[in-house]
C-alpha cells in the first residue's frame, strides 16, 4: 500500500465522530512504536515531520522509515509536513514525496496568509499533495515555533470562510487554547468550545485540526523529575477536552510533547537503574515500548479511531 493522503481518513473521521492522531516523528524507534501501536488496534495514521526533524533525521531517512512502516503494518498512512513556514520548504517536502503539507502563515496579516496558503494549495493541488492552512496562533514552544502568551490569539470565526474559499485549503488549524510544548498552561485549561462549535455551523463538513494537543502525562513528567528531571509546573490538555474536540468537527490532533516525554522519561529511569549499559538497543527499546503503550491509548482512549483503519 502506498501512502495516502487525509481526504478519505478526514471524511471518515468527520462522518464517525472520531479524530486521526497526527504524531510527529523523529528516528526509527519512534516511528516503529507509533505504526506498531496503530497495528495493533487497526487505526488509520498520520505521521508528521516538523522542519526541525527533517534537518535532524534527513528527508530521505524519514520517507524511508516510513515506507517501511507502511510495509510491515499495511495501514493507511499519511506522510505530512508539520508547521511549513515557506512555499519552498513545502513545494520540498511535496517533490519529495509527502502527501500533506500543512503551510503555517498565521504570523502574517490575514491577507498575507491568504496569498501564501493559497501559492502552497495550487502547487500542492497539481501534485496530488493536500495543504493544510492555519487561523489563530497558539502560544509555546516546539522547535522552529516559539509565540509568547501576549503574541497569541484565538481564530475569529469571522474570517474563516473567506479563508478557506479563497485559499483553497483541505483542513484548517485553529487555536482555541491549546498550546505547543509542554508548560501550556498557569491554570486549568480552557478550551473554547463555544469558538470551534461556530467555526464548525459555518464551515459545515470541513475538516478542523487542533495543535498543542498533548496531555503531558504526570506519570513521565514525575518519572524524568524523579532522575534528574527538573519540570515543575508541566501540564497539558485534559484528554476529556480531546474527547470532546475528537467528537465534533475535530478530524486531526498533534501530538509531539508526550512522545518525547514518554521516550525522556523512559530513557532516564532506564540509566538511573542500569548505569553501567551503553548499548543503544538496551535503553532505545524500552523507550519504543512506552511509546507504543502511550499510543495504543490514545487512539484507543482518547481519539477514538481505533479499528477505523
Amino acid at each position: 500500500m502506498p501512502l495516502v493522503t487525509t481526504t478519505e481518513m478526514f471524511k471518515k473521521a468527520y462522518e464517525g465522530g472520531y479524530a486521526i492522531g497526527a504524531f510527529n516523528v523523529n528516528n526509527m524507534e519512534i516511528v516503529q512504536g507509533i505504526t506498531e501501536a496503530a497495528k495493533e488496534v487497526n487505526a488509520p495514521l498520520i505521521l508528521q515531520v516538523s522542519s526541525g526533524a527533517r534537518k535532524y533525521a534527513k528527508h530521505t531517512y524519514l520517507v524511508k522509515l516510513v515506507e517501511a512502516a507502511i510495509e510491515e503494518t499495511g495501514l493507511p498512512i499519511a506522510l505530512h509536513l508539520d508547521h511549513g513556514d515557506s512555499f519552498e520548504l513545502c513545494k520540498s517536502c511535496i517533490d519529495g514525496g509527502f502527501t500533506s503539507v500543512m503551510i503555517d502563515g498565521s504570523h502574517l496579516p490575514f491577507e498575507e496568509n491568504i496569498k501564501l496558503t493559497k501559492q502552497v494549495v495550487e502547487y500542492a493541488h497539481a501534485h496530488g499533495v493536500v495543504v493544510e492552512g492555519e487561523l489563530g496562533r497558539l502560544a509555546g514552544i516546539e522547535d522552529a515555533v516559539n509565540v509568547s502568551e501576549e503574541d497569541a490569539a484565538f481564530t475569529n470565526p469571522d474570517e474563516v470562510e473567506e479563508f478557506v474559499s479563497r485559499t483553497g485549503v483541505d483542513s484548517l488549524a485553529i487555536a482555541i487554547g491549546t498550546s505547543h510544548g509542554a508548560y501550556k498552561f498557569k491554570g486549568e485549561a480552557k478550551l473554547r468550545f463555544d469558538i470551534l462549535e461556530e467555526i464548525a455551523r459555518r464551515l459545515p463538513g470541513f475538516p478542523i485540526v487542533l495543535h498543542g494537543a498533548s496531555s503531558v502525562i504526570p506519570e513521565f513528567v514525575e518519572k524524568v523529575n524523579k532522575y534528574g528531571g527538573n519540570m515543575p509546573g508541566a501540564k497539558g490538555v485534559p484528554e476529556e477536552m480531546l474527547r470532546k474536540a475528537a467528537q465534533s468537527a475535530v478530524c486531526k490532533i498533534n501530538i509531539d510533547s508526550d512522545l518525547r516525554l514518554a521516550m525522556t522519561a523512559t530513557i532516564r529511569e532506564y540509566f538511573a537503574l542500569h548505569p553501567d549499559h551503553f548499548d543503544p538497543r538496551q535503553y532505545l527499546g524500552p523507550a519504543r515500548e512506552a511509546i507504543k503503550e502511550l499510543v495504543k491509548h490514545k487512539l484507543i482512549n482518547v481519539l477514538g479511531c481505533a479499528g477505523k483503519a
